[in-house]
């Protein structure tokens, strides 16, 4: 089993990064990560994502939503053709900050066999991360997703 996590301190409040990171339709707008999402946060729930990777190739994922608590958290959990193989939980955790502001923590629990296999992709992703939570950051804090 292996752990990533990122975080961004964003100058919004959890409800309005909640607004951002769930607008799956708007994700090609300012998302460089998930490139393109369909399908509704609720638990149960199957999405169809897009992820363009570090080296330009997108990859295409159904995850299922294992937990979504609006300004709070999103988790779903996918997985690489059979369970056991290459399997993810992705999180997105929002904490609430004395200043107004909100910790976005994003980080994916991977297990299987595969795992021990894939540290360069999975070091790769931990860019990905870091670079989708900018693009977060950097879109609520415009306010450019209130005005369309």
């Amino acid at each position: 089993m292996r752990r990533i996590s990122t975080e961004v301190v964003i100058d919004g409040s959890p409800e309005d990064v909640w607004a951002v990171l769930t607008d799956f339709g708007r994700f090609p707008e300012w998302n460089p990560f998930i490139v393109e999402a369909k399908g509704e946060t609720v638990p149960g729930e199957q999405l169809d994502l897009t992820f363009r990777q570090a080296s330009g190739r997108h990859m295409v994922i159904k995850p299922t939503v294992v937990a979504a608590e609006p300004g709070r958290e999103l988790r779903w959990r996918g997985r690489l053709w059979l369970p056991g193989i290459f399997d993810g939980e992705h999180l997105f955790e929002l904490k609430p900050r004395p200043d107004g502001g909100t910790l976005l923590v994003q980080a994916e629990t991977f297990a299987g066999v595969l795992v021990p296999f894939t540290q360069k992709i999975i070091k790769e992703t931990v860019g990905r991360f870091t670079d989708l939570n900018e693009a977060l950051r950097t879109r609520v804090e415009s306010g450019a997703w209130k005005t369309a």
